[in-house]
């Protein structure tokens, strides 16, 4: 939550949940609609640790970091049709996920799963944890799903969107 952030300690709050190395590079960027605060490093693996040191141009002529797939989940979250709100992608490896219920984020994380039925163990977990059904849920995709992928999630959700 944005009360409890201090920039000075974003580093300190992060090495709690996720082994940092001394050169992990820790940043951070509000998350408003949550009233929070995304923590994030380039400790998942090098290929996130070159996005986050790499800038893009804007077109002012600036540079900005490169965000996190994490925080464009959070962003979109709003878009999810139904009162408890699940956005996903799958890529490079990893699972990120969002959970919410109504304006209130309940989960936001990602998974390193070597392939997709990983990914799904990790997501039947968390909804398992929160105590939501899938069977009365809809999961929302920012990437596309496979035909396979979107298949497999139908056997056990209400409704796979894509956002």
């Amino acid at each position: 939550p944005v009360q409890f952030f201090n920039p000075d300690e974003a580093r300190t709050i992060l090495g709690e949940v996720v082994r940092l190395r001394d050169e992990d590079v820790v940043a951070y960027v509000p998350v408003p609609q949550f009233g929070a605060v995304l923590i994030y490093s380039n400790s998942m693996d090098e290929s996130l640790s070159r996005a986050i040191s790499q800038t893009v141009s804007t077109v002012s002529g600036g540079s900005a970091p490169v965000l996190p797939e994490i925080f464009f989940i959070l962003r979109d979250l709003r878009d999810c049709p139904d009162y408890n709100k699940i956005l996903a992608t799958y890529r490079d490896g990893y699972l990120h996920l969002a959970i919410a219920q109504g304006n209130s984020l309940l989960l936001a994380n990602s998974y390193k799963a070597v392939d997709f039925t990983t990914a799904e163990y990790y997501l039947f977990l968390a909804l398992k944890t929160l105590q939501l059904n899938p069977e009365v849920s809809t999961i929302s995709w920012r990437m596309p799903l496979s035909e396979d992928e979107e298949m497999s999630l139908y056997r056990y959700f209400k409704a796979v969107e894509s956002i």
